[in-house]
């Protein structure tokens, strides 16, 4: 089934749009795809990131379980049982958005999808064997999701100076990164980059290097806005 075969059997003659933003933390991605979101109004349905899931929820349990050590990148120490629950979360994710009532909604803007899971978790698994090439795993990875849930109709690629980026992440946890976290950071801007370039049909990289939040937002903004004006001139 051709991704936007999948997408029509989840959301039957919706032809909305769907769009998600990635990138390695601290690129401004959060802030941008909820600017992006104001900027749209109406039209626009946010879905947040999983590690922002919150209250009694089962997203919010999973995520707490797997923050527990307060670890930066929610390993608990078990990576593989942590790689199933994410990709677990994506799926429920997309299953119970196909039963809301979305009239008037165009664009789907997806906080981190199940990119994410693929590229962040590749990189974790093959951190316990130095010889293990994660590229395979990430394929892999991405090719089990997306027998679940349909992969978005494009990827937005926000790309970062790594080290400031790292920066932005230690502040906003409240402590530096070791520097086995730093080259994983490292790892996953290579490998988001690796995957962008092996499905340029899907992807659309984004440079925001030295922009401010702002101007990172309104390249977002702008970038969904050219998404949506496009399928409006190809439905024409």
């Amino acid at each position: 089934m051709t991704r936007g075969a999948a997408l029509s059997a989840m959301f039957p003659g919706s032809g909305r749009l769907w769009v998600s933003i990635e990138g390695i933390n601290g690129v401004g991605k959060t802030s941008a795809a909820r600017a992006a979101a104001v900027a749209l109004g109406a039209r626009c349905l946010l879905l947040d990131e999983l590690t922002d899931s919150a209250g009694n929820t089962l997203p919010a349990q999973v995520i707490a379980a797997l923050g527990q050590e307060n670890d930066p990148f929610l390993r608990a120490g078990h990576p593989v049982v942590e790689t199933l629950a994410l990709l677990a979360l994506q799926v429920r994710k997309a299953e119970r958005l196909a039963v809301q009532d979305l009239t008037g909604v165009e664009v789907i803007l997806e906080d981190r999808g199940v990119d994410s899971i693929a590229v962040y978790q590749a990189a974790i698994l093959c951190a316990q064997d130095p010889g293990a090439s994660p590229e395979p795993v990430l394929r892999h990875l991405l090719s089990s999701g997306r027998r679940w849930r349909p992969l978005p109709d494009a990827t937005l690629l926000l790309l970062g100076d790594t080290a400031v980026c790292a920066l932005r992440f230690a502040d906003r946890i409240g402590h530096p990164l070791a520097t086995a976290d730093l080259r994983l950071l490292e790892q996953i801007d290579a490998l988001y980059r690796t995957i962008a370039a092996a499905d340029p049909g899907r992807y659309v990289l984004v440079e925001v290097t030295g922009l401010s939040r702002e101007q990172t937002a309104a390249a977002v903004q702008e970038t969904v806005a050219a998404l949506l004006d496009r399928r409006a001139a190809h439905a024409s």
